[in-house]
This record gives C-alpha cells, sequence and structure tokens, in this order.
C-alpha cells in the first residue's frame, strides 16, 4: 500500500479525540517530535462541535457535559484556559424530574444534596462522599488509571467496596428515600450496564464524586473547545495535527519511533494488515461492545418548560421517574429491545452559555440507550424520546424548531470508533474494566505500537488519562 505523504517525525498518534491529544502532548513533553493524524476535516473525534440543527446553532455531536474532564488528573497540568478554555458551572449539577412536579437535584454541596426535599434520607450518601471528598483529587489519580499502588489506599477500598456493587444495589442502600435512590440510578445508568450488574454502580460513585469536587461544567461554545485547547497546546510544544488523513493501515505511515493508535480494537486489526500474531488479533476480536445510544439534538424557541422548577437549575437532566423505571429501561436494552419508557440523558446547555444559539433560541440534546448496533424505527424512537421530555415538560414540542437525529449508524459514521454506537469504546464491565482490551493494556506484539484509545483503562470519559497513560508506557519502552 502507498506511503502517505507526511513529515518525519518520532511519533504518530492516529486519531485525534482528546485521549490522541492527550497522548501527543504527553510525548511532546518529553522531547518527541509528534504528528496526530485524522480522517476527518475536523479534530476531536467524539468532542466536537457542529451546526447540526442550522448554521447559527452550536451542538455537541457526542459529549456535552464535562465532570471527568475537569477531574483530570492530566488536564489540570494543562494551560488549557490560556488557549481558550472556559468551563462553565450550572448552579445545580444535575437534576431528576418526578411525574408530582418535584425533582432530585444533585448539588456542589454533599449537605444541600441530601437536603432535597425530594432526596431525603441520605445519610449514608453523605458519610460516604464527606469522606472521599478530602481525598478526591489523590483519588482521581488512582480511579482514572491502570492498576498500581494506590495513592490513598484506605480511601481506594472505600470508593471500590462501593463501586463494585450494581448500581440499584448501591442507590438502595445509600438513599431511604425513593427520589434519592432514583438520583443516584440515573448517575449508575452512565455505566451502560444493566443496573444489576456488578460494578454498574461505578460510575454513578465516580460521577456523584466530581459534581461535589468539581461540579459538572460544560465548556462556552461547546465540545470543539476542549479539542481545540488540547490541539493548540500540542502545536505551542512542537507538534503537529494533520487532518483529512484516513490510515487505512498502518505500514502506510512512514518509519517512526513510536505509533500510539486512539482507535478500538476492531479498528486497530483492520489498520494493522497482518503486523500482528495471529493470538493476539484473536485476542481483540474477543473485545466486547455494549450498549448504543440514540441521540437527539433540538434547536427551540424557548427554553424547555419543565414542571420542576429545579431542572432550570441544572446544565443536565435524567429523565426516567423512580428506580424501577431505571432499572427496567437498562434490562431491556441490554437484553436487545429499547424501552418504550427510556432512561433519557439530556442537556441544556444554552441556559447557561449563549454562545449556543442565536438570540430568542435554545439548544437541547439527549440521548437514551438502546441495543448496540440498533436498527429500528428512528422516528418512532425518537417520538419515545420526545414523549419522556413531554412528561416531565409540558408543551416542549411546541418549543422545537428543528431536530437533528442520530441512530447508531449515523454515530459510528460519524466516528468509527462508535462501534454499533457505543459511546465508551466497549462493555465496561468486572471483565473488561481493569484487563482492558487484553492483558497487555497498552501495548501489543509489536514494539513501537501502542493503542491509547477509551478501550483502554481508565476506559470511558473525556479526562485524556488512557492516551496519557498509553504515552507514558510507550515512553518507558523508549
Amino acid at each position: 500500500m502507498k506511503k502517505l505523504d507526511l513529515p518525519e517525525v518520532d511519533a504518530f498518534v492516529v486519531g485525534s479525540g482528546p485521549n490522541g491529544l492527550s497522548a501527543a502532548i504527553t510525548l511532546a513533553q518529553s522531547g518527541l517530535s509528534v504528528a496526530v493524524l485524522e480522517r476527518s476535516s475536523t479534530i476531536g473525534g467524539s468532542c466536537r462541535s457542529a451546526p447540526l440543527t442550522g448554521p447559527d446553532s452550536i451542538h455537541d455531536v457526542c459529549a456535552a457535559v464535562f465532570p471527568l474532564a475537569a477531574a483530570s488528573p492530566f488536564f489540570r497540568t494543562l494551560p488549557l484556559a490560556a488557549h481558550g478554555l472556559e468551563w462553565i458551572g450550572s448552579p445545580a449539577c444535575l437534576a431528576h424530574p418526578f411525574d408530582d412536579g418535584s425533582a432530585a437535584v444533585l448539588r456542589r454541596s454533599v449537605a444541600d444534596t441530601v437536603r432535597e426535599a425530594a432526596v431525603g434520607g441520605g445519610d449514608r450518601y453523605r458519610r460516604l462522599f464527606e469522606a472521599l471528598l478530602p481525598a478526591s483529587d489523590d483519588l482521581f489519580e488512582d480511579v482514572l488509571a491502570p492498576a498500581h499502588l494506590p495513592t490513598r489506599p484506605l480511601a481506594l477500598a472505600r470508593f471500590g467496596s462501593w463501586a463494585l456493587r450494581s448500581g440499584r444495589a448501591a442507590a438502595e442502600a445509600l438513599f431511604a428515600s425513593d427520589g434519592g435512590r432514583a438520583l443516584f440510578a440515573g448517575l449508575a445508568a452512565h455505566s451502560m450496564l444493566r443496573l444489576d450488574a456488578p460494578m454498574s454502580a461505578a460510575s454513578g460513585v465516580l460521577l456523584a464524586l466530581a459534581a461535589h469536587a468539581v461540579g459538572w461544567p460544560i465548556p462556552r461554545g461547546g465540545a470543539q473547545a476542549v479539542t481545540d485547547a488540547l490541539a493548540a497546546h500540542l502545536r505551542s510544544l512542537g507538534g503537529s495535527v494533520v487532518t483529512s488523513v484516513d490510515v487505512a493501515s498502518l505500514t502506510q505511515l512512514p518509519p517512526a519511533r513510536v505509533v500510539l493508535c486512539d482507535v478500538t480494537p476492531r479498528q486497530l486489526v483492520r489498520m494493522a494488515d497482518g503486523l500482528l500474531d495471529d493470538g493476539f488479533v484473536a485476542s481483540l476480536r474477543r473485545f466486547r461492545y455494549g450498549l448504543a445510544a440514540f441521540k437527539l439534538d433540538w434547536e427551540l424557541d424557548r427554553p424547555i418548560p419543565w414542571t420542576a422548577p429545579g431542572c432550570a437549575e441544572a446544565a443536565t437532566v435524567h429523565l426516567g421517574g423512580g428506580v424501577e423505571e431505571i432499572v427496567e429501561s437498562e434490562r431491556a436494552a441490554a437484553n436487545g429491545a429499547p424501552s418504550r419508557r427510556p432512561f433519557v440523558l439530556l442537556s441544556q446547555p444554552s441556559l447557561f452559555d449563549p454562545t449556543r444559539a442565536p438570540a430568542g433560541r435554545h439548544t437541547a440534546w439527549a440521548y437514551c440507550h438502546v441495543p448496540n448496533a440498533w436498527a429500528g424505527d428512528a422516528s418512532a424512537m425518537a417520538g419515545i424520546v420526545e414523549a419522556q421530555v413531554e412528561r416531565f415538560a409540558p408543551g416542549f414540542r411546541r418549543t422545537v424548531v428543528a431536530r437533528s437525529v442520530m441512530a447508531p449508524e449515523d454515530l459510528e459514521r460519524h466516528n468509527p470508533n462508535l462501534v454499533g454506537g457505543d459511546i465508551s469504546g466497549g462493555l465496561f464491565d468486572l471483565g473488561q474494566a481493569f484487563l482492558r482490551p487484553t492483558t497487555r493494556l497498552y501495548r501489543t506484539p509489536v514494539a513501537n505500537l501502542f493503542l491509547c484509545s477509551a478501550s483502554t483503562p481508565p476506559g470511558p470519559g473525556v479526562h485524556g488519562m488512557c492516551g496519557h497513560h498509553a504515552a507514558r508506557a510507550a515512553l518507558r519502552t523508549l
């Protein structure tokens, strides 16, 4: 296959998502010359913005709210604000409305969160997070890393004792009230696992800790601002980013000291083109992908008319009623059929960032979980999602000026790493959380070839830690 016309550098990074850019920055900080290669004309992977409903509206194509980016031990060492990144925090991190017009609200303050009338009965939740918060910086270092000797072993053990539980069991143990249990079940549902599965509580504990430690911010101007700031910092270190370069085979790359791939195992097998031995290829093919996202973006002529006042305080809103409804929604998707009352994750950024829409307009973003590679009636599914919004915001449909619908195949077309619409880089269950994607983690049998995507530890989320740790592994090899 013909070689690509590329600059001579010490390192190539294939893929310009947050992990690819973080890997490139880590290499450049150590003095290597680095080029990031992106198949699209726009950098960012799943951390991009685009005018999906009209030329004057900004929508986040995938990631939209960034608690783990704000908490990221690596991002916090970078001068991203100097490159234009500005975080915006809403008064509340998250609201979870109920049919009676009340809402459970997750706030920066642990005490204020459990004091909410709809939450209540959260003494165990309060004790847990008041104990974890003083160690939060070290906990993010320990949790967002491959297995290692922890900085705070006792705090990590306490964190892990809850994270390893099922989301349902943790919700019922942490809260005595139905509202509090539903609030935590919604956090746990970010795992994209059945909520009766072990470790489905992990995302709930991590996201709650992030809420109390750093909030759930959004970037002014959209997700693209995160990507652009990372790329700008890379360029300031002498690195480069080359777009519209489709690396069909790694054999097309000029010689380099190291190559890191911000791709999932399926893409690596396709790109390796005979470089990997059969045993390793077989292990990559055993890697399992998880549930898919079904996503909608709306342009609105006014804010969403929530019944519960607390919803207007939060950039993120969870729609799913009580625990039983959320559990059933995730069970249905895992069993191969979308729920008729799906758990919906919604973001309303323009309430707090007026750059997202023209004057007098608003934008909103939402998704629910469906089976991997689901190819059902997208129009009907969009109606089901909108019915969930309408349930808690009567009159919502009348506010919609334009909509964009992205089914799993559309997400994968946008970014091939979203295999079957899986936005997590692969199933993040007990079997694939720690030895991910294989026992080699970032390494491959080819000495200078590494994986740096969300398919490696610590896994999904916009935090850049997969790329950072992969690059450190590569530097140790060099």
